[in-house]
This record gives C-alpha cells, sequence and structure tokens, in this order.
C-alpha cells in the first residue's frame, strides 16, 4: 500500500494500531492521578524531539535527547505504583484460574465445608453502622495476602457476628486496622492496608476508605467498610467504591464475588 511518498504494509497498520492501544490503557490507568500530569508532559517533549530530529534541528535534538535517555529512569521512578499495578493487571488476566480454556485443565480444590458466612458479615455491618462503629473488613480472593496478615495480629477463628462486633468495639485492643478473612476464617486483626495515591478520592473520604481503595488496587481482595462518621456502609472491589450500600446489597455483592472463586 502506497500513501504519498510512504510504503505502508499491513504490519505497519497493526503496529501504529498496537502501540495506540497500549498508549491508551497506560493512559486510562494513570488517568485522575498525579502521573498523569507527567506523562502527557513527557509524551509532549518526546514529540518535540521527534520534530526537531526531523527538521534537522541538530542542537535542540541533542538536548532533548540526552532529556529522553535521563528521562526513561526518571519514569521508572515515579510510575512505579503504576507499573506495578500494570503488571499485576497482566499477571492476572493470564492467571490459570482466570482462563476459561485452561480452567479445565486445572481445578482447583474446594472445601464446601469452609464456605464463608456472609451472614454473619452481612449483620456485623449493619449492627456496627446503626451504632456509627468503624470497622475494615478484607475477604481473600486469589492474592495471597499472608504479608499483610503478617503485620497484624494473629486470631484464626470462625467469623461471627460476635466476633466481628467484639474485635471493632471502639475500646477493644483490636478495633484499629483491618480484619483479613482468608480460606472463610478471621485470620488476623489489626492488619495494616497500603493508602490508595489516586488523586480522584472524594475529600470527604476517611482513611478507612483510602486503605480499602489501596488494597482494592493492589490486590483482588473484596473490602467491607463501615464509616465511623457516617455510619454508612462500601463495598470496594478492583478500584472501584461502591458506598451507602444497604445491607441486601452488600449481601449480594460479597456472594457475587465468592461465586466467582467457585
Amino acid at each position: 500500500m502506497q500513501i504519498g511518498f510512504l510504503a505502508v504494509n499491513w504490519i505497519d497498520i497493526f503496529d501504529i494500531l498496537l502501540v495506540a492501544f497500549l498508549l491508551y490503557q497506560i493512559y486510562t490507568l494513570i488517568q485522575g492521578s498525579i502521573a498523569n500530569k507527567i506523562f502527557l508532559g513527557y509524551l509532549t517533549i518526546y514529540v518535540a524531539y521527534l520534530f526537531a530530529k526531523a527538521l534537522g534541528m541538530e542542537l535542540l535534538s541533542a538536548i532533548l535527547g540526552q532529556f529522553m535517555n535521563v528521562g526513561v529512569l526518571a519514569l521508572l521512578i515515579i510510575f512505579q505504583q503504576e507499573i506495578r499495578r500494570f503488571l499485576m493487571m497482566l499477571g492476572r488476566s493470564s492467571s490459570v484460574q482466570q482462563n476459561t480454556l485452561l480452567r479445565r485443565l486445572y481445578t482447583p480444590k474446594t472445601n464446601e465445608e469452609s464456605s464463608l458466612n456472609v451472614l454473619a458479615i452481612v449483620e456485623a455491618c449493619k449492627s456496627m453502622a446503626s451504632t456509627y462503629t468503624g470497622a475494615l473488613i478484607v475477604i481473600e480472593y486469589q492474592d495471597d495476602l499472608t504479608k499483610f496478615i503478617e503485620t497484624g495480629d494473629f486470631l484464626s477463628a470462625v467469623v461471627s457476628k460476635r466476633m466481628l462486633l467484639t474485635i471493632f468495639q471502639k475500646n477493644s485492643p483490636l478495633h484499629d486496622g483491618a480484619v483479613i478473612i482468608k480460606n472463610a476464617r478471621l485470620s488476623a486483626a489489626r492488619c495494616m492496608l497500603p493508602i490508595s495515591e489516586s488523586g480522584t478520592i472524594s475529600p470527604a473520604l476517611g482513611f478507612r476508605h483510602r486503605a480499602a481503595l489501596g488494597m482494592s488496587e493492589q490486590t483482588d481482595a473484596a473490602i467491607v467498610v463501615v464509616s465511623e462518621e457516617k455510619g454508612e456502609i462500601s463495598f470496594v472491589h478492583n478500584g472501584n467504591i461502591y458506598r451507602n450500600v444497604t445491607p441486601q446489597d452488600l449481601e449480594t455483592r460479597i456472594t457475587a464475588y465468592l461465586a466467582k472463586e467457585q
């Protein structure tokens, strides 16, 4: 195919579309964060470098070229959180359990007796919301949360309404931090979670919501948050937060979330 003085074949067209798709995915990944502006600024300088080189402006292209060489290392440092999220997203998409074809060949063992007591979580959150008691509950899916469990106090207890209410009672020494549920049991309490650095988070959201978003950005876990200020229940998963959900809606979301694992 001849376009003016350029000879273009199907491989070139596919190459352009692939690069455009990759840039779009990168922009979607960093949209709303501070890294978004840095990426656009770096892209502008790169376009200016290409124009300077095409026009034969040797001095300007040499200066911008040196900046581009150093800029690659700077981008790796600046975008380390976004790069980590991107690689985790690729890892999840290529997971055997996420692949429909390979899932038939690989069937993980499940224990029918270790089903999570969803109703206990819902009833506990409903009770804590009515008394304006803050809570942060993490439910493990496929990503291993051992490193977060090790930051708290080990429990290995049965999930029950009374246990959750006791842990998050305001005078309890375990009420700060998060409770992590692993293999349908309360594995640990007072666990520390990563704080989200996204610039799109509403200023009205407090520490628990930011920790829940940070956890959902780095893992595939589902997090339930009970606001101490407003007494509302939120469900957080995959970097998305659903605020002011009803107990019935919370039960539906947790059940659908666990159904994917089966």
